[in-house]
């Protein structure tokens, strides 16, 4: 797990736009219309003239081939035999780019040989068979809130009408409404997970027949993977972006007037992704979703190549969740944590400047259950280093309920091993809520060695 800045940001839409220039790390999603530019007047063309300075440039360039020519001569300079555009000792096997290097055929100058390259158009057939497949089955959404209106995306998932999208998308909104091929239909919220910012949005087809997306495997991608990002960018609908995984495990959290939303193990690229492409369709080389689009990270509130997606596997399941009417639940642990620097590691005499300080054990939960006791300094989930209470809620929140994990704690000076096999945070979950609503994780507010935080 790899926990990145997370500078808090607001919804694009309601920030000014002196606010968003300052954010460090911005929600993709809703943005006002996009407006088309005014195109500029064509600029004159100039008479071309010969220039004097030209002149002494192409002479010294002559001279420099001519001195090359020499020490090659002499054995100076070895020449580059070129294959496929690289050096031959770089090559091990053809690459899609072809060269002609038969002397026959290849032009020939007295600076050595010229190499023609017939580069083929396999990554644009690729991005457009992948569009050509998976845009039917990504939607634009247009929501009215109190505050204003925006737009973002989604995925169909069934033939029943059923749309996941991001919960900051659809968040407060009063009105939905949902274009699907050029069609517009009403949408309502059939239920959300705040905490996992996902949501479903159900529209009746009225007999219209859809292509939901084909759904892979995110658990199998790879770094370096090619992925296409697929939504409605500054409400440009049906726009396509390609790109790379960049990484993966990157896990944030960042707060919102619900609550946190607790980011993990997302999905890093650099296929464009801006203010709008929010609930919009990741997808790979098949055509099939891999993950949500969900947010960036910039300077400007809009793309620079740093955009997260939610893993698709965690996306669907949780839709399926609230599809089903069944609560979606996350793995608890069941402590309070406050957060150990070392400013209050000095001042309190701790064992180790950073880690998350166990303030609370609930009773009956996963972490007594296991052994672990009021003033534990948490410093490992797994192989994962905790530096802050934070830290430990994304670790917890990485994993699946019932599973084990190895968390090592400083108890005074000696370092202990525990193993927790987490819980559900059921019991936590609003009474009031309706079902496919998460918890929010709850801050307790101010406590000895800092803000306490529940941790799962």
């Amino acid at each position: 797990m790899d926990e990145f800045n997370n500078t808090q940001p607001s919804h694009a839409q309601q920030q000014p736009a002196a606010q968003q220039a300052q954010a460090y790390q911005q929600q993709a999603w809703a943005q006002p219309v996009y407006q088309q530019p005014v195109q500029a007047p064509p600029t004159p063309k100039k008479e071309r003239r010969g220039h004097p300075f030209l002149s002494a440039l192409f002479g010294g360039l002559v001279g420099a081939a001519a001195m090359f020519g020499g020490l090659t001569y002499t054995g100076h300079i070895d020449p580059v035999a070129v294959v496929q555009g690289t050096s031959q000792a770089q090559i091990e096997e053809p690459s899609a780019a072809t060269a002609n290097t038969d002397p026959e055929s290849s032009d020939m100058s007295s600076a050595g040989q010229t190499i023609t390259i017939d580069a083929t158009n396999a990554t644009a057939d690729i991005a457009q068979a992948v569009a050509k497949k998976a845009l039917p089955s990504v939607v634009s959404i247009y929501v009215n809130t109190q505050t204003g209106s925006g737009v973002g995306s989604g995925v169909i998932i069934d033939a029943d009408g059923n749309i996941l999208t991001n919960y900051h998308v659809v968040e407060a909104a009063q009105t939905i409404t949902v274009t699907i091929d050029e069609a517009n239909y009403e949408g309502t919220v059939v239920g959300s997970d705040p905490s996992s910012d996902l949501a479903v949005v159900h529209v009746d087809l009225e007999g219209a027949q859809v292509t939901p997306i084909e759904v892979g495997d995110s658990d199998a991608l790879v770094v370096g993977e090619w992925v296409m990002a697929i939504g409605s960018p500054y409400g440009l609908d049906q726009s396509v972006s390609t790109g790379i995984v960049s990484s993966l495990y990157r896990s944030t959290m960042l707060q919102s007037t619900s609550g946190r939303t607790i980011y993990a193990n997302l999905i890093q690229t650099d296929a464009t992704i801006n203010p709008g492409n929010s609930g919009g369709a990741l997808v790979n080389s098949e055509g099939k979703l891999v993950g949500i689009n969900s947010i960036i990270q910039s300077t400007t509130g809009s793309s620079v190549g740093l955009g997260f997606a939610i893993p698709g596997n965690y996306a669907i399941e949780v839709a399926n969740e609230i599809i089903a009417g069944e609560m979606v639940l996350h793995p608890y642990i069941g402590l309070s944590l406050q957060t150990v620097t070392a400013q209050n590691a000095q001042y309190y005499n701790l064992s180790v400047n950073q880690g998350a300080y166990v303030a609370e054990v609930a009773g009956d939960g996963p972490a007594e259950a296991a052994g672990i006791q009021k003033g534990d300094i948490i410093t490992k989930i797994g192989r994962d280093n905790i530096t802050s209470a934070d830290a430990l809620i994304l670790a917890i929140r990485s994993h699946k309920i019932g599973e084990t994990v190895s968390v090592t704690v400083m108890r005074g000076n000696e370092e202990l091993t525990f193993d927790v096999t987490l819980g559900s945070d059921e019991p936590l979950q609003q009474p009031n809520q309706s079902y496919g609503m998460g918890s929010k994780e709850d801050n307790k507010g101010g406590g000895e060695y800092g803000n306490n935080n529940n941790g799962g």
